[in-house]
């Protein structure tokens, strides 16, 4: 088993990577303070899992809340039929809930506990690739609304992070694929060695070979680690984690989280933040090639479908968290390995690349 920390001072708290780590009781017992435990899943992770959950909090008070499956239900609604069930258990600030689930159940239960009773303790317990390299780590959670993807939330820390990679085993390939566009902009933001060892393993990745995937989830733990370290409410360097998802959380929105996957809408969202790093002159043609080929390989689409339309991604991305003094940021990529925050780019850019990327020319 990995160990990493995030060291937040009092707020601290522990990555644990490995195989069967929902059977170490132990990795539970440090995490939950009190007896009760309030376990939120979905419908589709709770026949696979859940059981053996159950198992290993034998010495807990735990009861379960399963929500169903899919972005369209990361919402106020959803995360009132978590508050719902708290009250009806008589559920108090002593009580821990545990997310087993992808991204959308962390981001639900985290925002439902940092809310319940003015917040209580959650466990992140990751059971896709994608959550397990972003989305569990760093203490952002929140629900969607109809005109924004994740506009509504707070920062709320987990008490631990539990990634037990044999829940990989049971991932379809589309959805492993989605957590690798996460695994690749680490490479594109902060580290050009780590792209090119990506470049270099992309078929043992898919592969699914468990020495692969575990160096690919330290990383990307460890590099996620480090940017919520020096900037835990994004105030500066943790907004370049946004690299590729202005444009993507666009495309979710006007496809109301219904076609795409949130990682098959950031590796659409990689390909347009570097052709538009290419017009701005930071980035070169290679470089663009090498990150759409990656991309590709990965099983991951590269541009939007012809269907959609310019000026809605456009609208769309004017709704964003990233927008401050209504004057839109972008991440772009000076380079493989370097990315930086663009303030206000000219909306003819902008427009430029959503075009060329619905046409399919990047």
């Amino acid at each position: 088993m990995l160990q990493l920390t995030v060291d937040l001072g009092a707020r601290s708290y522990p990555i644990h990577i490995g195989a069967a780590l929902l059977a170490r009781p132990e990795l539970f017992a440090t995490a939950i303070r009190g007896e009760k435990v309030l376990i939120i899943t979905n419908d589709r992770i709770a026949p696979l899992y859940l059981q053996s959950l159950l198992a290993t909090l034998a010495n807990h008070r735990a009861e379960v809340c399963i929500l169903p499956d899919g972005e369209q239900y990361k919402t106020v609604e959803s995360a009132m039929q978590i508050w719902d069930r708290l009250i009806a258990g008589h559920h108090d600030r002593g009580t821990t809930l545990l997310a087993l689930g992808g991204g959308v159940i962390g981001d639900l239960t985290g925002f439902a506990a940092a809310c319940y009773q003015r917040g209580v303790d959650f466990v992140q317990v990751p059971t896709t690739l994608l959550a397990q390299v972003d989305s569990s780590v760093g203490g952002k959670t929140g629900v969607n609304h109809p005109q924004g993807k994740n506009m509504i939330g707070a920062f709320h820390q987990p008490r631990a992070v539990i990634i037990d990679t044999n829940t990989l085993n049971t991932l379809a390939p589309r959805e492993f694929s989605a957590g690798l566009a996460e695994v690749i902009k680490y490479g594109l933001l902060g580290d050009a060695d780590f792209f090119g060892w990506l470049e270099a393993n992309m078929e043992q990745l898919m592969a699914r070979d468990p020495d692969t995937v575990a160096r690919a989830i330290e990383h990307s733990c460890r590099a996620k680690a480090l940017i919520v370290m020096a900037d835990e409410t994004e105030q500066g360097q943790r907004a370049l984690l946004n690299l590729g998802h202005t444009f993507g959380h666009a495309i979710e929105s006007v496809t109301h989280y219904r076609r795409w996957l949130h990682g098959e809408a950031v590796a659409m969202g990689l390909v347009m933040a570097a052709d538009l790093s290419r017009r701005l002159g930071m980035l070169d043609e290679v470089e663009v090639g090498r990150i759409k080929r990656l991309l590709q390989r990965a099983g991951l689409p590269s541009h939007p479908t012809p269907d959609m339309q310019s000026e809605a991604l456009l609208a769309a991305m004017q709704i964003d968290k990233k927008v401050q003094g209504g004057k839109l940021r972008v991440v772009v990529m000076r380079g493989i390995g370097s990315a930086e925050l663009l303030t206000n780019p000219a909306v003819g850019l902008l427009r430029e690349t959503i075009s060329a990327a619905i046409a399919g020319s990047i």
